[in-house]
């Protein structure tokens, strides 16, 4: 926080954006996307993304991956 503001960032790649005390966020984050994420019982954590391929880096990398030892034993050719 600096004296002028508030400042958020991007949860994917760091982009920062600054908005005056007293003003609410969604000025400042216009165009930007906001994921709120249920942890617990009453507990919910709020992931800012200034785009939709930031959006996506976040999605992909929290998604658990299939290991290629799995998908090999099927025998089919890549291709």
């Amino acid at each position: 926080m600096t004296d002028q503001g508030r400042r958020l960032s991007c949860h994917s790649c760091g982009k920062q954006v600054e908005y005056p005390r007293g003003e609410p966020p969604c000025q400042a984050l216009g165009g930007w996307l906001t994921v709120s994420c249920w942890e617990g019982p009453g507990e919910v954590s709020h992931y800012n993304f200034c785009s939709l391929d930031c959006l996506k880096s976040w999605v992909d990398a929290r998604l658990p991956t299939v290991p290629e030892i799995f998908l090999d034993s099927f025998g089919e050719d890549k291709n």
